[in-house]
């Protein structure tokens, strides 16, 4: 209990300490924002700051920081740290940057963004990237829920049912203004996502409080039940939980609604320790519950066996009834679905943005934005019908650390392009690395990629993490001040 406790308070303080540090070496000003200087009543619509914090914290949520973070759990309490740090140092400025980014940049979609700083060739992959990545998240956020639906309704009402449901809603929500759906019913959800939340932590510690594990050196080095490798299985399990490339598609959208760029730590930052919070009660919860009085390793089995069966959604629905009874589970479960289904439309429409920003096409009219959102739609329930969830979790996983990755260096570039110093740019350009070798790793050692050897994985994924750095500190140090000289000129 001591070491979930001592991981939440730290969750805290890095909110009001380094986003502080992150907001200062960024230089906030009181330029006009994208929703300032033209609203367009669709996209561009300003709104106040607790609202498009819950909304931002509803879009990045999905189903990451609670399936994440039962799967990272498997790995035992060692996940808690790489949750903290993966907060305060990664995800935290990897989504101010990305919000704070576009802002500048007219709210901007991520793609376009990144090939302003990264060049051309990155543009073209980058918007087929966050496209794809997209309308996957949009998939993986409409097959869950839908199954977690047909647990609580009748027969009759199966998983097809649900899933055609929301994909209808999906479809509605995707093109109308960003007030009307998700400006309004948002918030609300927000606060069920939190008080769930709050039930789930406060089921474990009034009721299994002498089962929690505490980290130690002894389980820090636990190895998964399935034999998984914690570097780098564990860091791209837990994505959205720390941090995932999925949320700088995201910020985009509530960049074209913040009225001050004071509004950005609160908002970017903010959204994401919030969700390191919620992802850190789902670890607890996963690794607690199971440990049911036995060993940490029986417990870890035990998760592990209900996910590799039955799935995530049948932890979450055990966890959720066994804690906090029949109604309460429900109600937990509820909030559960809603996470996705809120991260899910949103992903289309980020799609829809990402499509109309790359070939110009003017989103102000119904027309437009129905003639994008349908072939979307479209394309997302072909690919839910045709490929097995897990396997599609599997890909987003990897592809959303990919992302992050590059959304990091770009953050680093863009901070070295505007004259930061370059020990500023590396709040940016450090994590960028840890990322960098996250991603190869994992690309070349997992069984859905190249599948080889840890012997060959963890130096390539070193190798190629070294590098990119020095490419980097060779561009700042070196060719910079050829940059500064030129500037002079």
């Amino acid at each position: 209990m001591l070491s979930f406790f001592a991981c939440l308070i730290l969750l805290i303080v890095g909110f009001f300490t380094y986003s502080k540090l992150v907001e200062k070496i960024f230089r906030i000003d009181d330029r006009p924002t994208p929703a300032v200087a033209h609203p367009d009543g669709v996209d561009y619509v300003p709104m106040k700051t607790w609202r498009i914090f819950l909304v931002q914290l509803l879009n990045i949520a999905g189903l990451g920081p609670i399936y994440g973070a039962l799967s990272g759990a498997c790995w035992g309490p060692s996940v808690y740290l790489w949750i903290v740090l993966g907060t305060i140092l990664g995800g935290g400025v990897h989504d101010f940057l990305s919000g704070m980014m576009s802002e500048r940049n007219d709210g901007k979609s991520i793609s376009e963004v990144v090939g302003l700083y990264m060049g051309k060739v990155i543009t073209f992959i980058m918007r087929i990237f966050s496209v794809v990545l997209l309308v996957m998240v949009g998939v993986n956020f409409s097959v869950g829920p839908a199954d977690l639906l047909a647990k609580l309704t009748p027969e009759a009402f199966g998983t097809m049912f649900w899933l055609v449901v929301i994909m209808l809603y999906y479809l509605v929500a995707t093109f109308l203004p960003i007030d009307k759906i998700i400006g309004k019913l948002y918030p609300v959800f927000g606060i069920c996502l939190i008080v769930m939340a709050l039930g789930i932590g406060g089921g474990i510690l009034t009721q299994m409080a002498g089962d929690m594990p505490e980290i130690t050196l002894a389980n820090l080095t636990t190895v998964h039940p399935d034999g998984l490798p914690k570097w780098s299985m564990m860091f791209v399990t837990v994505a959205c939980g720390a941090i995932s490339g999925f949320h700088a598609t995201q910020s985009p959208m509530m960049a074209r609604c913040i009225t001050s760029e004071k509004q950005g730590r609160t908002i970017f930052y903010g959204a994401m320790v919030a969700e390191g919070i919620i992802a850190l009660i789902w670890a607890a919860a996963g690794v607690t519950f199971y440990t049911n009085h036995g060993s940490l390793l029986d417990g870890m089995t035990g998760l592990s066996n209900v996910i590799s069966a039955e799935g995530s959604g049948e932890a979450v629905f055990q966890i959720s009834t066994g804690l906090l009874g029949t109604v309460g589970g429900v109600l937990a479960i509820i909030g559960v679905i809603a996470c996705p289904i809120t991260s899910g439309d949103t992903a289309y429409r980020a799609a829809r943005l990402t499509i109309a920003d790359w070939f110009h096409i003017d989103q102000s009219k119904i027309g437009p934005r129905a003639a994008l959102s349908i072939p979307l739609l479209g394309v997302g329930a072909i690919i839910a019908l045709a490929l097995p969830w897990n396997v599609l979790w599997r890909y987003f996983s990897w592809s959303n650390q990919t992302l992050a990755m590059i959304v990091l260096w770009t953050g680093a570039v863009f901070l070295h392009k505007y004259g930061f110093p370059p020990k500023a740019c590396f709040i940016a350009a450090l994590p960028a690395t840890f990322m960098s070798a996250v991603s190869v790793t994992y690309f070349f050692q997992a069984p859905e990629c190249l599948n080889l050897s840890t012997s060959i994985a963890y130096p390539v994924g070193i190798a190629a993490a070294a590098l990119f750095l020095i490419i980097f500190i060779w561009r700042i140090l070196i060719l910079g001040k050829n940059d500064i000289a030129a500037k002079a000129c």
